[in-house]
């Protein structure tokens, strides 16, 4: 797959959305934790954190999984829910998936770590020979996106798995857009899932990189971020197809943009960052004029808000930088899932005209000049968003969105 292509053959939209975060789970309830500026951070309770000074997670607590699947863990099971919430939503009959070729692509950055969790706490107190072999062949990446071809029933698929961690969910959106633009498959239905572990837990923990209290991006007394669980999923399709059967098309994809810093394993590059937006932008043949909204990666650490300020300066220049909204104040860093859940953020302020808020802000900090649509949502009609994600090992992937507006189009409603 390419790099983002400028006068791509053909348009894609989103016609589907499913969505499993702390704030709500389905497309409607996710909206409405947007508009409400709803958080879900709470005491851990998925994992022992016995031991740690502090330390909040964004669990889904009303997200059970289905006993009578053992084979799927978790976030397994979190991605095919989603999944079937995006063709539910699409409208999309399964008899006419099932007919066409198409593409599931999950990014994700650990996947069923949490079997791993348990793995390992059975090998050190037992021994190899008391592991339990369903978490075994569970905990492979692969099976995510395995997951939702059984599900669906699908046969006729290209089944990909991203472990492109933090950023994951813009790769995959960007691997479904090339695929449809190509002509290689007739719908894609990308996104991404985590469920944090202790592993991980204590990897941001060590860090430095985990939030006292709450995640506060860009304010003066951020203290880092919170890990959340959670999945989403969105059903891509050729703009003529949802035309023609009639669709509710949520927005359009214009274009994308990867890099790769290289330099430092958790701390992003500036002006690789801002290279990344820059060629998003120019991709999809948007100027930075045009630009409505942003959706910032925004953990909150000391390192990250500075950096991606100063970006977004680069990239805007004598323009004033948009609203940059940072969800992760509201459903946690859900990791692999992370950009799939801003890019679905910022599909429905395009839709339904607001921007989404930064909640928990207190005083913005003069090293972080942006304005962060402070707590709450803000009604406006926004056309054009910019979602922005930033993985460990220097991934930085940027998506380009549109508002469809049916009548500019010439279409009746």
């Amino acid at each position: 797959m390419g790099n983002g292509a400028p006068g791509r053959s053909g348009r894609v939209v989103v016609t589907g959305i499913g969505v499993i975060s702390g704030i709500g789970i389905g497309r409607a309830a996710f909206l409405d934790g947007l508009l409400a500026g709803r958080g879900s951070a709470a005491p851990v309770t998925a994992f022992d954190v016995t031991g740690f000074e502090y330390g909040k997670v964004c669990e889904v607590p009303e997200f059970a999984v289905d006993e009578e699947r053992p084979h799927y863990g978790r976030a397994t099971q979190m991605i095919a829910a989603a999944a079937l919430m995006a063709v539910e939503d699409a409208g999309m009959a399964l008899t006419r998936l099932r007919a066409g070729r198409g593409l599931i692509a999950v990014g994700t950055t650990e996947g069923e770590a949490r079997d791993v969790d348990e793995m390992t706490t059975t090998e050190v107190n037992k021994g190899l020979a008391d592991l339990d072999p369903v978490l075994a062949r569970r905990a492979r990446l692969g099976r995510m996106p395995v997951s939702v071809a059984d599900d669906l029933g699908l046969e006729d698929v290209e089944l990909v798995t991203l472990p492109d961690v933090c950023a994951a969910g813009n790769y995959a959106i960007g691997y479904g857009l090339d695929a449809l633009s190509a002509g290689e498959v007739s719908y894609a239905l990308v996104g991404g899932a985590d469920s944090p572990c202790r592993k991980s837990f204590a990897a941001f923990y060590r860090l430095g990189a985990l939030a006292r209290d709450e995640c506060r991006p860009f304010a003066v007394d951020r203290t880092g971020v919170v890990l959340g669980e959670g999945s989403a999923m969105l059903l891509l399709e050729p703009l003529e197809t949802a035309l023609e059967r009639g669709a509710l098309i949520h927005a359009e994809v214009l274009d994308y943009n990867f890099n790769c810093d290289a330099g430092h394993p958790t701390r992003p590059s500036e002006e690789r960052v801002t290279q990344c937006l820059r060629g998003a932008l120019d991709n999809a043949g948007v100027s930075p004029a045009e630009v409505d909204l942003v959706i910032a990666h925004g953990t909150a650490t000391k390192a990250n808000d500075p950096m991606e300020a100063a970006a977004f300066t680069e990239v805007f220049g004598d323009l004033p930088v948009p609203p940059v909204a940072a969800i992760k104040s509201m459903i946690g860093h859900t990791m692999g899932g992370a950009a799939a859940h801003s890019g679905i953020a910022a599909i429905l302020g395009l839709e339904h005209g607001f921007l989404p808020p930064t909640i928990n802000h207190t005083t913005t900090d003069p090293e972080c000049p942006v304005d962060c649509v402070p707590n709450r949502a803000r009604r406006a009609e926004p056309k054009i968003a910019l979602v922005n994600s930033l993985g460990f090992g220097g991934l930085n992937a940027a998506v380009v969105l549109k508002r469809f507006d049916r009548q500019a189009e010439g279409i009746g409603s």
